[in-house]
């Protein structure tokens, strides 16, 4: 069917005129769908690093019939892409570059039915990724939801998050959350602009996955993205903190040391590869080089350290992880699936330090069929994702205003024999409904199927109402929606692996 969609002829859209000018897309399956949609002017030459500025205006019908440029990737040139399992770029995908600021929308129709609406914020940390990947096509979540859905590309890395306030002063003040002030202009757009494609602006629900759901963590605190979004997803994502002022200006001055800058003009006429290319060489993890910095005005403090955030406690928060987010991130590992004791006791004290040994205890009693490679995996998987969605739901049950429900996915994939089981970005197609689009990474037969239509309808449902169908979180009863071929729900999973955490 996919092929045959591809081939058959092009149907446009109706007009639809927005703040920027009329644009059209193109019908597809009871569907229409606006690609590349711009909401922000090119951030480049003087523009680069600062906050987004709006598009020039136009009169003429822009086409949306194609993916919008992704944003450039973490030390690579423009026009280059990288991707994993979890992230394959759609086939219509175009190449990376520095003016990146497009959204995709998809509506099952043009008309005053004021739908909810779904933001999907992608993942790939702050350093990579793109909202025109394969499996967030938002189509079958528009098409059996009743929902508007809509992606989103914005800056990533060093040109997203190279914070140069201190260097440069007041002009620069929030380059280190300048990705972040994308999206909260992607969000205006969403206000001003959905329900002319058929959406409500005042029913938007945010959704992000890994780096994703951090990007959804760090909206709940940031002031100028209050009341444009009114639902929270964050899915294997916990951002509890931004970076501190001092480790960014440290990264900055690094770097423009390395590219022997000394003012906003030199920056300015250094092509985008020669910035990409030494944004990576400062010293560091380049995931984490460039990420979102606490500025004290678009970002004034971390969003759940030492608490959460006042500024949305209103705002209804489903949150969760995968059973085993570690394994993806350590399939590269020359022993992966034939891990031994020794390795698992290495491994564990690395990453879990004084807690290795408890944790491995309270792993293997909880996962009495888990290799050694598996209880590595798990000892990863506890101590960041779950860990982190843990101490986030708790703090956000705290406020006593708006709820918060956990879940988590603990089906597995038949891939790699088995061996991810239920890995990071697992839930993504499934969650999307895009099962079809994604076997490579959720294997054949049926069970995937059976729990997309778990999770998609789930999702739907908070969207559309805000409550999943479960008891909200709260540290009396700790209730969790486990997803699963037959799901259920389990008060306070793992707790011997909690209170190791927690001690």
């Amino acid at each position: 069917m996919a092929d045959d969609l591809a081939l058959a002829p092009l149907t446009h859209s109706d007009i639809v005129a927005t703040s920027n000018g009329p644009v059209r897309g193109y019908r597809e399956a009871g569907l229409q769908v606006f690609k590349g949609l711009r909401y922000g002017a090119a951030p480049v030459g003087a523009a680069r690093f600062k906050p987004p500025g709006r598009p020039a205006p136009w009169t003429e019908t822009a086409d949306a019939v194609a993916y919008g440029a992704p944003a450039i990737q973490s030390g690579l040139a423009p026009g280059e892409r990288r991707s994993s399992p979890a992230d394959p770029p759609a086939p219509d995908e175009p190449a990376s570059s520095e003016d990146c600021l497009f959204l995709n929308v998809w509506t099952p129709g043009l008309d005053a039915k004021a739908r909810p609406v779904m933001v999907w914020l992608h993942g790939g940390g702050f350093a990579n990724g793109s909202g025109g990947a394969a499996m967030y096509d938002g189509a079958a979540l528009a098409r059996k939801g009743e929902v508007v859905t809509v992606t989103v590309n914005h800056r990533l890395n060093v040109f997203g998050y190279l914070h140069l306030g201190e260097v440069f002063g007041a002009d620069y003040v929030q380059s280190g959350v300048a990705g972040m002030l994308d999206i909260v202009q992607a969000l205006e757009w969403v206000r001003d602009n959905i329900a002319a494609f058929g959406g409500d602006p005042g029913n938007v629900t945010i959704f992000g996955e890994s780096g994703g759901g951090w990007k959804v963590s760090l909206l709940m605190a940031m002031p100028g993205a209050r009341g444009l979004f009114h639902k929270a997803v964050i899915q294997s994502g916990p951002g509890l903190t931004g970076k501190p002022i001092a480790a960014a200006d440290k990264i900055a001055r690094q770097l423009l040391d390395d590219l022997k800058v000394k003012t906003p003009a030199d920056l300015a006429a250094l092509s985008s590869e020669a910035i990409s290319h030494a944004s990576v060489k400062v010293p560091g993890e380049a995931m984490r080089l460039y990420t979102p910095v606490v500025d004290g005005t678009a970002l004034p403090r971390d969003p759940f350290e030492p608490d959460a955030s006042p500024l949305n406690a209103d705002v209804p928060v489903l949150i969760g992880t995968n059973k085993d987010e570690s394994t993806l991130f350590m399939l590269g590992h020359p022993k992966f699936g034939a891990f031994d004791e020794a390795d698992l006791a290495k491994h564990a004290a690395s990453t879990a330090k004084d807690k290795a040994e408890p944790l491995i205890a309270a792993l293997r009693a909880a996962y009495p069929d888990y290799s050694p490679t598996h209880l590595a995996s798990g000892v990863g998987t506890a101590v960041g994702m779950w860990a982190g969605s843990l101490k986030l739901a708790e703090r956000k049950a705290a406020q006593h205003a708006a709820p918060v429900w956990m879940y988590m996915l603990t089906w597995e994939t038949p891939v790699a024999k088995g061996r991810l089981r239920s890995p990071h970005a697992l839930e993504i197609p499934l969650v999307f409904d895009n099962v079809e689009k994604a076997r490579s990474f959720v294997g054949r037969g049926d069970e995937p199927q059976a729990v997309a239509d778990q999770m998609s309808a789930v999702w739907l449902a908070f969207a559309h109402a805000g409550d999943p169908g479960w008891p909200a979180y709260d540290t009396k009863t700790r209730a969790t929606k486990l997803f699963d071929v037959e799901s259920r729900i389990v008060n306070d999973p793992l707790p011997d692996v909690r209170k190791v955490l927690e001690t």
